[in-house]
């Protein structure tokens, strides 16, 4: 894994290299996120309320909300629906909560306004029904023991009063100790007495607590509810731009190949000659012009981001003028020049077999020699070795094998010629005013 730390120099960089990519995958996550608002979108929703009467505890609310989505309010509700969903369907489609002062919300999404609005209300009107028929069906118990327990009451009050009656005759105006004590069998009497019928009151307030009420209509939805299609679309294209940002940087994390000359020469324990632009071989051009290549250069995938752009391919002429240089600083004479060439490495290839060109025209000998990356071995001699090799292409404990080979083989590494692929611009760059033919390049 890389060193390098992710700056927003870096983000900037992966935007205006890959904004194709980019700008592929946010309509592809806009696609996908259309898509899954059929399926996730709560489409329009709206709410009835129900108020229940008389004195609840918070259980018995929970449970009237558990009765409001039953299976048998759902079922019934279905089939006064004009589109006629099943029960099943409904219970997707329909939540109920409770809310302070015995009222039970119930929530219903539907595809549209007027289905959403016609859903609530019949699902308020069902559980209403249904919660008076649990009430009717389980009253016949309920009432004969509600009248034996007023009955209960009833002679306990009339006990009460009748000893209220004897303790006042009994007890005269004499505070004797008897007559205070009386006083306060008649007080304990009466509070029995008036708990009695606080007790009556609460029977005959239970008694008629069963009834539920629809407080309205549902109102219209005039919009659909979060989150809508729109903001699906726009989540998923969001989340797939900056899933692509994140896959660059995995990558560029990921990545230990080096990428800048100065780490190249630095591996190899040497300076750099040269940086030169190499064209792309024929065979790469053939596999851009098919439809994979096409998509692509649509894509804007078809050269490595990281490596820095180079806007005007250099001509044959600054090549040539390039390539001299470098074996003027040699300074090779007849001992001759060594080009150590990765053999993995195409654009590096092409860059050594134009420097021979270019030595075979000075009469200078030179010869070029592929290593194995993994398993590098470097012939003896005496020549001058330079290596030819191209950004992004290495990592460092390669660059580090073939500097201990060639130590190995008794030769010191001169320097490295570092190349960079480009595709050919057509025709050849035209002459700086004022500078001759053979200075366009200028020294690398």
């Amino acid at each position: 894994m890389t060193e390098d730390t992710v700056r927003l120099a870096l983000i900037g960089q992966v935007l205006r290299r890959r904004w194709r990519l980019l700008a592929a995958l946010a309509v592809l996550g806009g696609v996908v996120g259309a898509g899954a608002s059929v399926l996730l979108s709560p489409g329009y929703q709206t709410t009835s309320s129900v108020l229940l009467q008389g004195p609840r505890q918070a259980d018995e609310l929970l449970t009237q909300a558990e009765v409001a989505t039953s299976s048998v309010v759902l079922d019934r509700a279905s089939v006064t629906l004009p589109w006629h969903p099943s029960g099943a369907d409904l219970k997707k489609q329909v939540t109920a909560s409770t809310a302070n002062g015995n009222v039970v919300t119930i929530t219903a999404s539907a595809d549209t306004a007027e289905h959403a609005q016609l859903l609530a209300d019949q699902v308020a009107a069902q559980y209403v029904k249904y919660a008076g028929q649990l009430a009717t069906n389980s009253g016949d118990a309920s009432v004969q023991l509600a009248g034996e327990q007023r009955e209960a009451l009833r002679q306990q009050v009339r006990q009460a009063t009748q000893k209220i009656d004897e303790l006042a005759k009994t007890t005269g105006s004499d505070l004797t100790v008897e007559s205070v004590q009386a006083r306060t069998q008649l007080e304990g009497l009466r509070s029995s007495l008036d708990q009695a019928i606080k007790v009556l009151g609460e029977a005959d307030a239970t008694a008629g607590s069963n009834n539920a009420v629809a407080m309205g209509n549902a109102p219209a939805p005039t919009g659909q509810a979060a989150p809508t299609p729109v903001h699906f679309t726009i989540g998923g294209a969001l989340l797939f731009l900056i899933a692509g940002v994140f896959g660059h940087l995995v990558a560029f994390r990921r990545d230990r190949r080096l990428r800048h000359q100065e780490q190249i020469a630095s591996a190899l324990g040497t300076g750099v000659l040269a940086l030169v632009d190499v064209e792309l071989p024929p065979a790469d051009r053939a596999k851009d012009k098919g439809l994979l290549g096409r998509v692509r250069w649509l894509l804007g995938i078809d050269r490595p981001w990281l490596l820095p752009p180079v806007a005007v391919p250099a001509g044959a002429a600054q090549r040539d003028i390039r390539n001299r240089r470098v074996l003027e600083q040699l300074d090779a004479g007849a001992r001759g020049v060594l080009l150590l060439v990765p053999e993995d490495d195409t654009s590096a290839g092409t860059a050594a077999e134009r420097l021979t060109e270019t030595a075979d025209r000075m009469s200078v000998p030179a010869r070029v020699c592929r290593v194995s990356p993994e398993r590098p071995l470097v012939p003896d001699g005496d020549d001058v070795t330079v290596v030819v090799t191209s950004p992004g292409t290495r990592i460092d404990w390669e660059l580090v094998d073939l500097a201990a080979a060639c130590a190995e083989a008794g030769r010191e590494i001169a320097g490295v010629v570092v190349t960079h692929p480009v595709r050919p611009s057509g025709r050849a760059p035209a002459p700086e005013a004022g500078v001759p033919g053979e200075a366009m390049a200028g020294r690398p």
